[in-house]
């Protein structure tokens, strides 16, 4: 009955939302036809061939640091394509080409050091969504997928995932009047539907100059939304292609890897730590695959994520759980698709639940026989179906046998989700299943819906359930997550926003991700923003406060109050900051355990107050750095933290940086403390833009060791790839338990050699 009365409501909602939306366009701009090259193009990096100058160019205006000016520097930038390419062409003007700035050469550099010039492009038109391809004038490749038009819910997220990768080429020259580009992107890269022999996209066009500061935009997207309105797809100008059919791809990756591990572990007398060894000797494929003009499959077997970068090392000191981004490429194309927001970093589907224990202190790598992967759209509806099964984690016994730590389990996705009323409003549902070998289940299902009302005002509503082994359902409310929330999603003028969510004592996600679970909460916010003129140094600032109100599910009792209220901004020389003052008042029932058998907090009542604030330096600049810090009460003792995150650009071919967390907490009544520091340090030379070098070490105090990641890559060409992996995990205290701790806990060297058949 519940469930029927939530699905009325979101109905009506809709319906509402179809009315206020009707005839509405907040853009007014007419779509662009592109134009077919009339002849062939010699594809060099200097788009000067007569097939060129039958294309029309777009017309860029100054996005910053004064939005609607003209640019300083000129650029003509050509669009076209042919049967098998979609092809950029572009001219980049300098008045004095000494200007011209090249910060790195390293794939999917995200620094502003260097120019930079880069296409967005919605391929399904769904103003959600989009392909990012850029370059430098030493020809680097950029590319990425925005996801959820660009908002971002939490500080920490990106609008985008840098991770991804797909087949594309582009060639530059650089010259006595600037810098020029022809940038070929396969049609088999693309995933887009045709209707009527039409095929629509959504185009933004973007150039970086950091000697002045200037970003130039088509089309003119105004900075309302804050530093990612550059990248919202519902923004973009529609472009309309005429006679374009999508290829089905067929890419064949078999993979080789050798290498040799050596590991440490306790012994079942708990006495020593006897060394294992474990030479290495693998083969996986990896197939892509287009089953149809709009639905692409990825197929995996014994698949191996040898070459992925390390994660950062944190401490918590919080009540909610950590989260790590997915760096794994197999999961991250159109990754989008399976996205089922429960608030924040929380989701429905987490893929790291896949290939990792469960284990959140030490997660543990599980083998992955293999699995599918389908995504792509139907009709008009975008579908996602994923299938993964993992072999089981075993470990040995004294007696040369080995246990079952985590059971072989099988992984199930099936997302739909489409577009209702207008362009910016999608219902969808997801079901999700998690079975292992022992007899576990896990199966959670979700409806979810977001609708624009008016303007930048949208409605986001949520319902999901589970079901596993071991727990009774008994009524819709104790395994059950809903969530509805209205906002106003702009950083211009007035803001706000208005939310509820709860989740149920027995809600829980198998292959989900929950920040906390087991709560109600109660949200607002309201904030008012100004774009700055011409005159002054300030390019925008904001002024916004931000409350949450959470209870326990269990007796309706309170567990925490937070209030943020502070100042933001970013300056026309690309200053970034904020400062907030934080109230908080939290009641704990059981105690928090800050650092094993070092600090913990008691169950009590607690009120404090503190100061969080960040600051980064011009990232236009070879060098700069990001602080952040919190400082103040907290719980009935005291805290200072704060983050170093510079990174400097010796030169194109070297770059080199590091992060420095510390944190000191300090409970003066009961006389107890702690301090830790985790200090990570990266070093990139790059040869090229095909060969690198790649070294990430991390110390983290309250772990006593030290981490090393050193990465050397040969990539000629997308899909060909050459990684030589070291990994190493060192203990710094060998006598803090008994018996004494190895030199080092594990130490790995990996060869992997993957190439790619286009067939």
């Amino acid at each position: 009955m519940k469930i029927s009365l939530y699905l009325c409501i979101l109905f009506v909602c809709g319906c509402l939302t179809s009315k206020a939306q009707n005839g509405y366009s907040d853009k007014g701009r007419e779509p662009i036809i592109i134009d077919k090259l009339s002849s062939s193009i010699n594809f060099d990096g200097m788009p000067d061939e007569e097939a060129w100058t039958d294309i029309s160019p777009v017309k860029l205006v100054m996005y910053s640091p004064v939005f609607g000016k003209d640019p300083a520097e000129a650029s003509d930038v050509r669009i076209s394509y042919d049967d098998k390419y979609l092809y950029v062409g572009a001219r980049l003007f300098y008045n004095n080409p000494g200007m011209i700035q090249s910060a790195s050469l390293k794939r999917d550099y995200q620094g502003a050091g260097g120019d930079w010039f880069g296409i967005f492009l919605d391929t399904y038109n769904d103003k959600e969504n989009s392909m990012v391809f850029g370059t430098s004038p030493d020809g680097y490749r950029f590319d990425a997928n925005v996801q959820k038009d660009a908002v971002v819910f939490m500080p920490d997220q990106m609008p985008m995932n840098i991770s991804w990768n797909t087949f594309w080429d582009v060639l530059t020259r650089i010259d006595l009047n600037g810098w020029s580009i022809e940038l070929r992107i396969p049609l088999s890269s693309l995933r887009f539907q045709e209707k009527d022999g039409d095929v629509r996209m959504g185009l933004t066009v973007y150039r970086w100059i950091p000697s002045i500061n200037e970003g130039d935009i088509f089309p003119a997207i105004p900075p309302n939304w804050g530093p990612t309105s550059i990248m919202k797809p519902s923004q973009a100008q529609e472009i309309v292609f005429k006679g374009i059919k999508p290829d089905k791809p067929l890419y064949i990756a078999p993979y080789l890897l050798t290498g040799f591990e050596s590991s440490f572990e306790l012994s079942s007398q708990g006495t020593d730590y006897p060394k294992h060894n474990k030479p290495e000797l693998e083969a996986g494929l990896d197939v892509k695959y287009g089953i149809s003009k709009t639905l692409i499959m990825d197929v995996t077997l014994n698949t191996d994520f040898a070459q992925v970068e390390a994660d950062d090392q944190q401490i918590n000191l919080t009540r909610y759980s950590l989260y790590f981004p997915e760096k794994r490429m197999f999961f991250l194309e159109r990754a989008s698709v399976f996205d089922f927001s429960l608030g924040g970093n929380s989701n429905l589907f987490y893929s790291r639940r896949i290939g990792l224990s469960d284990d959140d202190e030490e997660p543990e790598p599980v083998r992955i026989y293999g699995g599918a992967r389908i995504t792509g759209r139907i009709r008009n509806w975008d579908v996602g179906f994923l299938d993964m099964h993992t072999a089981p984690l075993l470990k040995e016994t004294a007696g040369g046998g080995s246990i079952s730590l985590v059971p072989s389990e099988n992984f199930g996705v099936a997302r739909f989700r489409r577009q209702v009323f207008n362009e910016n409003s999608y219902i969808g549902t997801m079901a999700t299943n998690r079975f292992g070998a022992d007899g576990s289940y896990n199966i959670a299902y979700g409806l979810d819906g977001i609708f624009r009302v008016f303007g930048d005002d949208y409605l986001d509503v949520r319902l999901s359930q589970t079901f596993e082994n071991g727990i009774k359902n008994n009524s819709l409310q104790d395994p059950t997550f809903i969530m509805a929330n209205w906002e106003r999603r702009s950083t211009k003028g007035l803001s706000y926003g208005l939310g509820y969510t709860r989740s149920g004592q027995h809600f829980n996600p198998g292959i989900g991700f929950e920040m906390m679970d087991d709560y109600s909460v109660l949200r607002s916010n309201v904030g008012y923003g100004w774009v700055s003129g011409e005159s002054s140094k300030l390019y925008s600032h904001s002024l916004e406060t931000r409350s949450m109100y959470r209870t326990y599910v269990e007796d309706g009792s309170f567990m925490s109050f937070t209030n943020f209220s502070g100042w933001e901004f970013q300056t026309k020389s690309q200053w970034q900051g904020n400062i907030n003052l934080v109230y908080s008042s939290d009641n704990l029932k059981d105690s928090l355990e800050i650092s094993p058998d070092e600090l913990y907090i008691e169950p009590g009542k607690y009120n404090y107050l503190s100061l969080r604030g960040n600051i980064s330096t011009p990232m236009s600049s070879p060098f700069y750095l990001m602080f952040m810090t919190e400082a103040g009460q907290y719980f009935d003792g005291n805290r200072l933290s704060f983050r170093l995150q510079p990174t400097w650009n010796i030169s194109k071919h070297f770059e080199f940086g590091g992060t420095y967390n510390f944190d000191h907490v300090r409970i003066s009544k009961r006389d107890v403390f702690m301090t830790n520091h985790i200090l990570g340090i990266k070093a990139l030379y790059m040869l090229n833009t095909r060969f690198s070098v790649n070294a990430f070490i991390q110390y983290n105090t309250s772990l006593h060791g030290i981490i090393t990641n050193l990465r050397i890559r040969y990539n000629p060409k997308e899909g060909n790839d050459l990684y030589l992996v070291f990994n190493e995990d060192r203990n710094t205290d060998l006598y803090r338990e008994l018996p004494n701790l190895p030199i080092y806990s594990s130490r790995a060297v990996m060869l992997k050699y993957t190439y790619t058949f286009n067939l």
